[in-house]
């Protein structure tokens, strides 16, 4: 088989186990091919948010898997917006967002030990309200 037809068959195997998760990937990848670093970090955002509500369900509804790799999605972009800061440019912004998200993921962390959502919805509005203030900005 060519590298086509194998690349045909993953996608293929990819949609057939998870076509939603398949779908929202090709949505983001669609999003992020053109984007500029500030809408790239409105994305994370938005994916981080959606990870920790997802998340917040999986653990209610005692899905641990699904928990796990919101959880670990979550953590990963946190990782990400941190490691991205401009500490020259941003200044004390940075150093502030770098402390948030540090904490963040430390929260993230305890919360996966249980089994409550709330924790996670804490998070996610918390940073929702970060996320809307970066919009506003962007706008401006």
């Amino acid at each position: 088989m060519d590298e086509i037809g194998q690349l045909t068959v993953a996608y293929a195997s990819a949609l057939l186990r998870n076509p939603a998760q398949t779908y929202r990937e090709i949505d983001l990848a669609g999003r992020t091919a053109n984007a500029d670093g500030p809408a790239l970090v409105s994305l994370l955002y938005e994916e981080l948010i959606q990870a920790l509500r997802v998340a917040a369900w999986a653990a209610e509804r005692r899905q641990f898997t699904t928990k796990s790799e919101r959880v670990t999605r979550a953590t990963a972009i946190l990782f990400a917006l941190e490691a991205n800061l401009d500490f020259e440019k941003g200044g004390e912004i940075s150093k502030t967002l770098a402390r948030l998200y540090a904490g963040a993921r430390a929260q993230v962390i305890r919360a996966s030990l249980g089994h409550d959502g709330a924790p996670f919805r804490d998070i996610a509005d918390n940073l929702a309200e970060i996320a809307n203030a970066w919009s506003q900005a962007r706008a401006a």
